[in-house]
C-alpha cells in the first residue's frame, strides 16, 4: 500500500508477534507450523480488518488504526479468535504521530509501540498510557517500566485481569515469587519504603529467625523494580559459609564479568542480600561497594547487624495481634476464635511458629495444639540468656519434631545434609528417603517442595543440623554427600562426552552448586584429597561456562596442591590452564600444559597427550603467533591420522581453519572449515560441526560469498539453538545478520544484529577478533546508509526484543 493511504497525524498502531515459534515448529512439525502460521494470519486479518495493513514480517504484524477504541477491540478480537489453536501470540498497542515515510511509519514512536509489544507474553495485549487515556475498557495496571533505549519509565496497562509473567522489559529483577500470600505488615512495608526512597543506602531488616525478615524485604523490593533503572536483585546467601564467596555469588546472579564494581558502577541498583549472619565477615566488603557504587542501594537481612557506616537498623517486629490471627486463619483455613488469638499470643505471634502450627490444624484442634505447645513452651522459660522470640520459636520447632514418627525424625536429620535442597533421587541415595515421608515431612510444614526439589527454611534447617550431630551420623551423611556429588558430576561428564544432552546436563550440576561447594569443603576439610582432586576437575567446565572464574581457580590450584592421582590431575590440569589462558597469564597456563603432556606420556595417554599440545598450540593462535601454531596443529594432525584419533583430527582441523581465518587466507580457511565440518558429522559431535559451520561463515564472508556465509551461519544458528549455546547463537546471528545486508536484505540483516547485540550485551561477550569486529562495523555502516537512521533503530529494536527461540525460527523463515 502507498504511504498516502496510511492514517496520518495522531493514529494508534497494533503490533503482534508469535511466542515461542521455535517450539511450535517442533511440536507440530515444519508442515504443521507453515499451516498453523497462514491460519494466525487469516485470523488476525479478518479481526483488523478495521485497521490498515502496514507490514508483515515472517510471523509478525503491524497495522495502524484512526481511533485508539478499534484498535484495542481488534486486539481484543484477535486474541479471542487464537485461542482454541496452537498459535500464542503478544500484542502491543501505542497511540501517537509517528512520521510517515514513503513505504510506511518510522521514528521514535513507532520504536516506542515495538518496545512495549515485545515485552509482553503470548495471549497478553500491553497498552501504553497515550492510549489508555482514550479508552474505556478492562485494562489492569501494571506499573511503570523502563523500555529499552528509552531514558524515563512509562506506564504500561494489560487489556483484561488474567495473570501474566512480569513484562520483559528492563526493570530487570529476579525477585523470587513466594507461593503464599503476603499478610500483614502494612506499616512495617511503608516505613521500609519510606527509609529507602529518603536516601538510606544500607537498610539491615534485623530479627531472630522465623521473624518474617525475607518475606517482608521480598515484598518492599517488589514494590521498588519501577524506581531502580538497574534493576532489583535477590542474592541468597543461605547456602554459604565463606565471606569469600559473597561477592563473586553477587557478580554472578548480576552476570558481572570484569569486576563487580565495575559492572554496578552508576547503575540505579538495589541489591536484596538475604541471610547475611552466616557470612557476617564480608561485611567491610559491601561497605567497599557501596563507596565505590553512588547509586547502588543495599536492603540485609541478617540476625547479626553488620555495623559498618551507613547502616540503619531496622528491627522486624512480631505480627501485630489482629495479623498474626489473620495468618493463622489464612494457613489454617479456619475462622478466627479466641483460641486461636491466645494461641497466636503464646507464639509470640512470630510468621514460622504460626506457620508450623497452622500445618497441624489437619489433625489436631486449636484448643490441642495450644494445650500441648504450652507444655514446650513453659520449658524453655529459664533460659534467660536467649531471645525471648527465639526461645518460643526454637519450642514450637521442638514440639513440631517431636510429633514425628522414629522414623521421620531421622529422616529429617539426614535431610541436613544437603545445602540448597535436592531432589528426590538424591534424598533416596544419601538419606535411605522414602517418598510417603518426605511427603509427610512437606505437609507438616518442616520441608518444603518447589519444582523438583526438596528444601528447608534455614532456621528449620540449623535445627535439623543439630539433630544429624546429636544421633551421631553426621560424618557418615557427609560422605556419602560428597561420594554422591561427586558421581553425579563424572555421569554428567561422561554423558557429554559421549554425546548426551549438554543443556539438561549442565542445568542438573547448575541446580546442584550450592551442595557441590559443601561437598568440596569437606573433602578439604576432612583432608580426602583425591576426592577433591576428581570433584574440581569433574565440575570446573560447568562452572567456568557459568563466570564462577575465581572460585573455580580457587578449587583447581588446591587440588593441584593436594591431589596426586594422574587421571584426576590431567583434568584439572586442562580445566586450571584455561582461567590462566583467559587471565593472558602465558607463563602459568605453559606450565600447565606442559605438567598435563607430562603426565598423559608417562601414563601411555596418547589422547590426552594431543589435547595438551592441542592447547599448547592454541595458546600461540592467542598470540599471534600464526606460523607457529599452523605448524603444531599439523605435527598434532598427523600423528592423530597414525593412531585413528578421527575425533582430534577434526579437532586440528578447524584450528587450521581459524589459522587461515586469522591470517586472511579465506580461500584456506573455507577448505580446513568444511573438511573438519564433514568430519565432525562423522563422529557424530554437533558442539564441533557448529564450531566448523561458524568457520565456514566468517571466511565465506572473507570471500565475498555472502549466500554460502548464509546458508553455514543459519545451520550452525540452528545448531547452537539445540546445544543451548547462548554465545553461539549470538555469533552466529551476527555473521547471519552481516551476510544478508551483504545480500541487500539490510532490513533483516539489521534485525538479526540487533537480536545479537542483545545476548552479547546479557552475556558480556564479544566478537572473537579484530576481523570479524570489522566485518560487524561495515555491516551496521551498510544497512543505515541503506535503510536510514530511524528504519534502522526500528529493525535493531525489534531483533533485541526476540528470544533466542525467536531468533532461529526467523532465520529459518528466511
Amino acid at each position: 500500500m502507498a504511504g498516502s493511504q496510511f492514517p496520518r497525524g495522531t493514529v494508534t498502531v497494533l503490533f503482534t508477534d508469535i511466542e515461542g515459534s521455535t517450539r511450535l515448529i517442533e511440536e507440530l512439525g515444519e508442515e504443521g507450523y507453515v499451516e498453523a502460521l497462514a491460519e494466525h494470519r487469516r485470523l488476525l486479518r479478518r479481526a483488523f480488518s478495521g485497521g490498515v495493513e502496514v507490514d508483515t514480517q515472517g510471523d509478525a504484524f503491524l497495522y495502524a488504526f484512526r481511533r485508539p477504541a478499534e484498535a484495542l477491540a481488534a486486539a481484543a478480537q484477535g486474541q479471542q479468535a487464537l485461542e482454541s489453536g496452537p498459535v500464542r501470540v503478544r500484542m502491543g498497542l501505542h497511540t501517537g504521530e509517528p512520521l510517515q515515510t514513503g513505504e510506511g511509519y518510522a521514528g521514535r514512536e513507532l520504536h516506542r509501540a515495538a518496545r512495549i509489544a515485545a515485552s509482553g507474553h503470548g495471549g497478553q495485549v500491553v497498552v501504553s498510557a497515550a492510549t489508555r487515556a482514550l479508552v474505556d475498557g478492562n485494562l489492569t495496571e501494571l506499573g511503570e517500566h523502563r523500555l529499552k533505549d528509552f531514558d524515563e519509565p512509562v506506564a504500561l496497562f494489560q487489556l483484561g485481569r488474567e495473570r501474566f509473567p512480569p513484562l520483559k522489559t528492563i526493570s530487570n529483577t529476579n525477585l523470587p515469587r513466594p507461593a503464599s500470600s503476603f499478610v500483614g505488615r502494612a506499616r512495617e512495608r511503608e516505613e521500609l519504603l519510606g527509609l529507602l526512597r529518603t536516601g538510606s543506602r544500607l537498610v539491615t531488616l534485623s530479627g531472630p529467625g522465623g521473624s518474617g525478615k525475607t518475606r517482608l524485604a521480598l515484598e518492599v523490593a517488589s514494590e521498588l523494580v519501577p524506581a531502580f533503572k538497574g534493576g532489583v536483585f535477590w542474592v541468597g546467601l543461605a547456602p554459604l559459609r565463606d565471606p569469600v564467596l559473597v561477592k563473586e555469588t553477587i557478580a554472578q546472579t548480576l552476570g558481572a564479568k570484569d569486576g563487580l564494581a565495575e559492572h554496578v558502577s552508576e547503575r540505579e541498583l538495589l541489591l536484596l542480600l538475604d541471610n547475611f549472619e552466616q557470612v557476617v565477615e564480608a561485611a567491610a566488603e559491601l561497605s567497599e561497594l557501596l563507596e565505590q557504587c553512588p547509586n547502588l542501594r543495599l536492603v540485609v537481612t541478617s540476625r547479626e547487624l553488620l555495623r559498618i557506616a551507613g547502616e540503619v537498623e531496622y528491627q522486624v517486629p512480631p505480627l501485630a495481634e489482629p495479623e498474626a490471627v489473620k495468618l493463622f486463619c489464612t494457613r489454617s483455613r479456619l475462622d478466627p476464635d479466641e483460641t486461636i488469638a491466645e494461641l497466636c499470643r503464646r507464639l509470640d505471634d512470630l510468621p514460622l511458629a504460626l506457620e508450623l502450627a497452622a500445618a497441624r490444624t489437619s489433625v489436631l484442634s486449636p484448643g490441642q495444639i495450644l494445650e500441648r505447645l504450652s507444655q514446650a513452651l513453659d520449658l524453655l522459660k529459664g533460659a534467660r540468656d536467649a531471645d525471648a522470640r527465639q526461645q518460643t520459636l526454637r519450642a514450637t520447632i521442638e514440639w513440631s519434631h517431636e510429633l514425628l514418627t522414629p522414623e521421620e525424625q531421622t529422616l529429617f536429620a539426614r535431610l541436613a545434609v544437603f545445602r540448597g535442597g535436592c531432589t528426590l533421587e538424591a534424598a533416596e541415595q544419601v538419606a535411605d528417603a522414602d517418598l510417603d515421608m518426605l511427603q509427610s515431612l512437606v505437609d507438616k510444614s518442616l520441608v518444603r517442595h518447589t519444582g523438583e526439589r526438596f528444601w528447608m527454611l534455614e532456621t528449620i534447617r540449623e535445627y535439623a543440623r543439630e539433630r544429624l550431630a546429636a544421633i551421631g551420623e553426621e560424618a557418615e551423611l557427609r560422605r556419602r554427600h560428597a561420594l554422591f556429588l561427586l558421581g553425579l558430576a563424572e555421569a554428567a561428564n561422561r554423558a557429554m562426552a559421549e554425546g548426551g544432552d549438554q543443556v539438561e546436563l549442565l542445568a542438573r550440576t547448575h541446580s546442584e552448586q550450592d551442595n557441590l561447594r559443601a561437598a568440596l569443603e569437606w573433602a578439604r576439610d576432612s583432608r580426602e584429597d583425591e576426592v577433591l582432586l576428581r570433584l574440581a576437575g569433574a565440575i570446573a567446565k560447568s562452572w567456568v561456562g557459568r563466570g564462577l572464574y575465581q572460585e573455580t581457580d580457587t578449587w583447581l590450584s588446591l587440588a593441584l596442591e593436594r591431589g596426586s592421582s594422574p587421571a584426576a590431575r590431567m583434568a584439572v590440569l586442562r580445566a586450571a590452564h584455561i582461567p590462566a589462558q583467559s587471565k593472558r597469564d602465558w607463563a602459568r597456563s605453559e606450565a600447565l600444559i606442559a605438567e598435563w603432556r607430562s603426565l598423559a606420556e608417562q601414563a601411555g595417554d596418547e589422547r590426552q597427550v594431543l589435547l595438551a599440545m592441542n592447547s599448547a598450540a592454541m595458546n600461540a593462535v592467542e598470540q599471534g603467533q600464526l606460523d607457529s601454531a599452523r605448524a603444531q596443529f599439523v605435527a598434532i594432525g598427523q600423528r592423530a591420522g597414525e593412531i585413528g584419533q578421527r575425533g582430534m583430527v577434526a579437532f586440528v582441523t578447524v584450528n587450521l581453519g581459524l589459522v587461515a581465518l586469522r591470517a586472511g587466507d579465506f580461500r584456506a580457511g573455507l577448505d580446513y572449515s568444511e573438511s573438519a565440518a564433514d568430519l565432525f558429522r562423522e563422529q557424530g559431535d554437533d558442539t564441533g560441526l557448529a564450531v566448523a559451520l561458524e568457520n565456514c561463515g566468517w571466511n565465506s564472508l572473507g570471500l565475498s560469498d555472502p549466500a554460502r556465509a548464509e546458508a553455514s551461519f543459519r545451520d550452525a544458528l540452528e545448531l547452537a539453538a539445540r546445544l543451548g549455546w547462548l554465545r553461539g547463537i549470538a555469533v552466529n546471528a551476527f555473521g547471519f545478520g552481516g551476510a544478508l545486508i551483504a545480500r541487500q536484505e539490510e532490513e533483516r540483516g539489521a534485525q538479526l544484529l540487533g537480536a545479537a547485540a542483545s545476548i552479547r550485551e546479557e552475556l558480556v561477550v564479544g566478537l572473537d577478533d579484530e576481523q570479524e569486529e570489522q566485518t560487524h562495523q561495515r555491516a551496521v555502516a551498510d544497512a543505515k546508509a541503506a535503510l536510514g537512521d530511524d528504519a534502522f533503530a526500528a529493525a535493531w529494536a525489534r531483533g533485541e526484543a526476540m528470544t533466542p527461540d525467536e531468533i532461529v525460527a526467523f532465520a529459518q523463515a528466511g
